[in-house]
């Protein structure tokens, strides 16, 4: 049989770091901001997102949550929270949760197979990536296509993104039935891994690898149409990623 997995999180090796200084009183102001519930117009995009999210839960949606965080949040804390913002704020606090990590957004709402929720979380992080630098609008861009489009396929880019079989299992188990979420998942793992050296023509490449061609030209008359509407420079081919080179950090 096999064991219960706490929910992974994204962060550096060896675990998260405790939250010290200015990120320990940044994530305390955000909670004490969401316990507020101050007027959505007011707040920082992703806190009207949690709040969005909070008011389309039912009783039993939040039973469930409260359920799945128990291995990350105290029993004298989950019986407090009588509403999602309540465990939205200790979440925060926590700093389990943030704009930039919303990974355990992403999988307890797909544990609750609420895809209209989903919806607002992708909302808000397209339109995180559209303040972010030309380059990470240009990854998250190309991401998006993948998601789109490479289907069943995923397990085929993976390996040649040198994602490990271990990770592959680790996503399917994470994601069962939930062929969207394994790809995006996948990205996620692999742009984690690889961090700054994340870019859009590693994709290209990987997908000419595999032969999944007909992604990679999305891709490349995406970023040709990109450049056109901003005056830059044409890009020409992204394939410039010598296949032969592992993607560091992504067995």
């Amino acid at each position: 049989m096999r064991e219960s997995r706490e929910f992974p999180r994204e962060g550096p090796p060896g675990g998260i770091l405790p939250a010290t200084g200015y990120r320990a009183r940044r994530a305390a102001s955000a909670a004490s901001r969401l316990r507020r519930a101050e007027a959505p117009a007011a707040m920082d995009p992703f806190l009207v997102l949690l709040h969005s999210v909070s008011a389309g839960l039912s009783g039993s949606d939040l039973a469930q949550l409260k359920f799945l965080c128990r291995n990350c949040v105290s029993k004298r804390k989950l019986e407090l929270a009588q509403s999602g913002l309540d465990l939205f704020a200790v979440l925060l606090e926590q700093n389990e949760l943030s704009a930039e990590r919303t990974a355990l957004l992403r999988e307890l709402l797909c544990s609750l197979k609420r895809a209209d929720l989903l919806r607002r979380l992708d909302d808000f992080e397209r339109g995180a990536a559209g303040g972010a630098a030309p380059e990470e609008r240009d990854l998250q861009a190309a991401m998006e296509i993948i998601c789109d489009n490479v289907g069943k396929d995923w397990k085929r880019l993976a390996r040649h993104l040198r994602v490990s079989d271990i990770k592959i299992e680790a996503i399917e188990e994470k994601y069962p039935r939930n062929l969207a979420e394994q790809v995006r998942e996948l990205l996620r793992v692999w742009k984690n891994s690889v961090r700054q050296d994340a870019a859009v023509s590693r994709l290209v490449g990987a997908l000419r690898g595999c032969q999944l061609n007909v992604v990679a030209d999305l891709i490349e008359e995406d970023q040709r149409a990109q450049a056109r509407q901003s005056g830059s420079t044409d890009p020409g081919p992204l394939t410039a990623w010598d296949l032969g080179s592992a993607a560091p950090g992504a067995s």
